[in-house]
C-alpha cells in the first residue's frame, strides 16, 4: 500500500519558545527529576554493563537483598512487572551464581528467592556510589530535610 503525503497541506509551523511553568506543571521538578535518575543510576549502570545485566537485574537484586526469601510473586508485586519479564532476567541471575531459588517448605510450588554471598556483594557494590551520591547531595541538611525529601518520594509513589 503506497503511503500518503500532504502534499496538499500546509506544514505545521514550528514553535520556537520553551515550554513554561504553568500552574499545575513545574518543568524545573521534572528535568531535575529527569537528571538526578539518570545520574543516580549511571554508575550501577556501568557496573552492570560489565557483566551484561541492565537496571532490570539491578532491581531484583536490590529487592531481594532487602527481603531475603521473599517470593516471586512478591518480587512481581513488588516490582510490577509481568512474570514473563522477570524470568529471564531472575534465570540469568540465577545462573550466574547471584540468586538462589528455593521451594517452599509448605508449599513447593512456591518459590522464594535468597542472595547468595557473590549477589550480597554486587548489591553492596551497586548501592555504594548511589549512597556517596545521597550524602553529597544531603551534605549539611539537617534531619527535618532529609525527612523532607523522603515525605516527598513516598509522595511520588503509586500506592
Amino acid at each position: 500500500m503506497a503511503r500518503k503525503t500532504s502534499t496538499g497541506l500546509a506544514k505545521p509551523e514550528p514553535l520556537k519558545m520553551p515550554m513554561e511553568n504553568t500552574g499545575i506543571i513545574d518543568f524545573d521538578i521534572i528535568e531535575l527529576l529527569f537528571f538526578s535518575y539518570r545520574d543516580f543510576v549511571s554508575d550501577p549502570d556501568a557496573i552492570l554493563a560489565k557483566s551484561g545485566f541492565g537496571r532490570a537485574h539491578h532491581r531484583v537484586v536490590h529487592f531481594v537483598n532487602r527481603n531475603p526469601g521473599m517470593t516471586v510473586a512478591d518480587l512481581l508485586d513488588t516490582l510490577k512487572i509481568t512474570k514473563q519479564s522477570l524470568a529471564r532476567v531472575l534465570k540469568q541471575l540465577i545462573d550466574s551464581g547471584y540468586i538462589r531459588q528455593i521451594a517452599g517448605p509448605e508449599d513447593r510450588r512456591q518459590r522464594k528467592l535468597y542472595p547468595t554471598e557473590a549477589g550480597r556483594e554486587l548489591a553492596f557494590a551497586l548501592a555504594e556510589p548511589q549512597s556517596r551520591r545521597i550524602e553529597k547531595a544531603f551534605d549539611g541538611a539537617s534531619a527535618e530535610m532529609r525527612d523532607g525529601v523522603k515525605a516527598f518520594l513516598r509522595g511520588m509513589r503509586n500506592t
